[in-house]
């Protein structure tokens, strides 16, 4: 090729590479700042979409997750409020038993019936105030949830309950009751005996949903794991071969450098020809 001044292709040349090997440090300091392989998405444009795919998919997945939990939390506030209410009608029965001896007169049973009167009402109480939010749980009300617990459209990604459980003193039929005298507490104890019945069904309803949703959320949570790692292996950045990649650009950007002051002194060759 003939010495020429106005057009230094090997300058050129030095020039293009020192751009390119900039440009791909400049990659890689990205990718170590930010911990990710897509600080710039032009560096792989396919990789990246399937990526904020899985990410969509991962923040979906935890959210049906929160919702299975969130449902938790709603079957154990009935859970407790039935707990409580079981207990009661237990001392209940205990005092229909005692009242129910001529162990005890009618002052003694007076005394005894003050206690059952006010377990009564706080039974009562529990069953009207038990609720998550906005829904009451115990008073009767019909009504049905839609558990959201999968990321997807579809009833397969839905829990389906219906609650109209009622432990009102009226709903298990023990509004009535007294042990004022040995008759009556006696009677009482048929009443509570179908009433602990009726608590004990309602109960192993919540229990079997609660099952469920704590299943839907092992699922949700082993799901959302996977896909962090499927995600985690195409966007994060690997640091070892990032590093090393970066050392060889900077290596490489020396060099070029030190070509791109040779080329620049290379039309300098012309001058000997017309010394």
């Amino acid at each position: 090729m003939g010495l020429r001044i106005n057009t230094n292709v090997a300058s050129i040349a030095a020039q293009r590479s020192l751009s390119q090997s900039q440009r791909k440090l400049e990659d890689n300091l990205k990718q170590l700042s930010t911990g990710s392989r897509f600080a710039d998405p032009t560096a792989g444009a396919g990789d990246f979409a399937i990526a904020e795919k899985l990410r969509g998919q991962i923040k979906g997945t935890n959210a049906a997750r929160m919702n299975a939990e969130n449902a938790i939390s709603f079957v154990q506030i009935a859970e407790g409020g039935l707990s409580e209410q079981n207990n009661i009608l237990v001392r209940m029965r205990e005092l229909s038993v005692q009242a129910a001896s001529d162990t005890f007169g009618d002052e003694e049973r007076v005394l005894l019936d003050k206690e059952f009167t006010q377990l009564k009402d706080e039974l009562d109480r529990i069953a009207n105030t038990t609720q998550f939010g906005s829904h009451k749980l115990l008073s009767g009300e019909s009504k049905h949830f839609d558990f959201q617990v999968g990321a997807y459209k579809g009833e397969e990604n839905v829990i389906q309950y219906d609650s109209n459980t009622n432990t009102t003193a009226s709903g298990l039929g023990i509004s009535g009751l007294s042990v004022s005298d040995a008759d009556d507490a006696r009677d009482s104890l048929e009443s509570i005996d179908e009433a602990l019945g009726e608590i004990a069904s309602a109960r192993a309803g919540f229990g079997a949903v609660q099952s469920r949703l704590e299943s839907a959320s092992a699922n949700a949570a082993v799901q959302s794991e996977n896909l962090q790692a499927a995600h985690s292996r195409i966007a994060d950045t690997d640091f070892a071969e990032a590093s090393a990649e970066m050392f060889k650009q900077q290596a490489l950007q020396q060099y070029q450098v030190a070509v791109l002051a040779q080329a620049n002194q290379y039309p300098m060759s012309v001058l000997k020809l017309i010394a």
